[in-house]
């Protein structure tokens, strides 16, 4: 009795194995996504409204090179909430890398903060360190012209393309 079962078996699981191996995870592709094409180049925010009468706001300089951003936030301040070594007279800048993704209206990016040359911060000195994601609804304006409305945040960034690329997909 115990020898059929064990002959019946051995079918069933060679099948089971072979189903597995042909309909069961498959590897990432080691190169980067396209991402959107609509995206690719350097985007600049120049003023933000009422800034004159805001005590901190922030400027970002965003560039989408494939399925990866590269942002640049350059913050103000009226008011000092730290020691001046970290926000030197009201103004410092923070630097973030990472990957997105757009579902519909809404783009989702996921980075860490870095160091000016996009090189992971190791020393969190006395700005923000750690992994960093937000949602923005995009509203695409002109070709050359997107808002980006935060879901955290009530300032919208209203970019203008400065210098438009495209993907040349790089190996990971």
């Amino acid at each position: 009795m115990r020898k059929t079962f064990r002959l019946w078996l051995l079918p069933f699981t060679f099948y089971l194995s072979a189903f597995t191996l042909l309909n069961g995870c498959s590897f990432n592709p080691n190169v980067q996504g396209k991402g959107e094409v609509y995206l690719q180049g350097e985007w600049q925010q120049d003023s933000v409204p009422n800034q004159s009468r805001l005590l901190e706001y922030s400027l970002y300089h965003l560039r989408f090179s494939c399925d990866s951003f590269f942002i640049q936030m350059n913050s103000f301040s009226k008011v000092n909430n730290s020691a001046d070594t970290c926000v030197h007279s009201g103004h410092w800048s923070e630097y973030l890398k990472g990957t997105y993704r757009q579902r519909n209206d809404t783009l989702f990016i996921k980075g860490q903060f870095c160091n000016p040359d996009y090189s992971l911060k190791e020393n969190p000195g006395c700005l923000r360190v750690g992994v960093y994601e937000e949602a923005f609804k995009i509203k695409k304006q002109t070709d050359s012209l997107i808002q980006f409305a935060s879901t955290s945040n009530v300032i919208p960034i209203n970019a203008h393309l400065i210098k438009h690329t495209t993907c040349n997909p790089k190996p990971l």
